[in-house]
């Protein structure tokens, strides 16, 4: 792995003393510790890339980029102490030449849109491949915003008035109708749970929400409901 010697490149920093690119400062913050070191192992063996530090929580993030000035971090967006997007917000009021790329699970339209609104230049999900990953690192050290494909399409659908896909006539919020797709695809409230980040308990009520506003008794008549209504697709089930 790759450290920081006598001190990281500071932000903007283009070259060495020996014409060499100075390579990109990165700073890993996720609360999840296999996550984080597997992240930071990733980065570090990306050339032009070196690792400077690890946070476990918003607010330590914060500190650190305080400290050891990134060229950009990768935040998870839901952490301790600070959230992903209060974090972020901090960071560009106080650092505005360190870029932040939100690194999640999720594809949530609400952390989407406010990691944007607090300046996030980047949204990658978990999920993406080195290479997608570095596109987004190098893209938002060069003061560029790179999202993930997916993230996009979901923009496009939501500011179109769309935002599943299809017209639901009902009054389900963003965090329902991501219940609403995972339902219909089987998964279970535990499995709902890990793949939202969020307690089993928060699942329990979204469901009911959710089979509640549908007007239905089951799981399964509601995820009909919805592909009746043109939101999911005939075999999301």
């Amino acid at each position: 792995m790759r450290t920081a010697g006598a001190g990281p490149a500071r932000p903007g920093a283009r070259a060495s003393e020996t014409g060499t690119a100075a390579p990109v400062t990165v700073l890993v913050a996720d609360d999840h510790e296999l996550f984080l070191e597997g992240l930071t192992l990733l980065v570090a063996t990306m050339d032009g890339c070196e690792v400077v530090g690890m946070a476990h929580d918003g607010a330590q993030a914060v500190e650190l980029a305080k400290r050891l000035a990134p060229r950009v971090v990768l935040m998870d967006a839901r952490m301790p102490r600070l959230s992903g997007p209060e974090a972020i917000a901090r960071l560009v009021a106080e650092l505005p030449g360190t870029a932040v790329v939100m690194v999640t699970m999720f594809a949530d339209d609400e952390l989407v849109f406010h990691a944007m609104r607090a300046g996030a230049k980047g949204y990658v999900l978990k999920g993406a491949s080195k290479a997608e990953l570095e596109r987004a690192i190098m893209a938002a050290a060069n003061g560029e915003a790179l999202f993930d494909h997916d993230i996009v399409e979901r923009f496009s659908r939501y500011f179109a008035g769309d935002p599943m896909g299809g017209t639901l006539p009902f009054d389900l919020t963003p965090r329902e109708r991501e219940v609403l797709a995972l339902l219909a695809r089987g998964l279970s409230n535990p499995a709902m749970a890990r793949e939202l980040q969020v307690t089993t308990k928060t699942v329990r009520n979204h469901v009911s929400n959710v089979i509640g506003k549908l007007g239905v008794g089951t799981r399964q008549e509601a995820a009909a409901k919805a592909r009746e209504a043109g939101v999911l697709p005939p075999d999301a089930a």
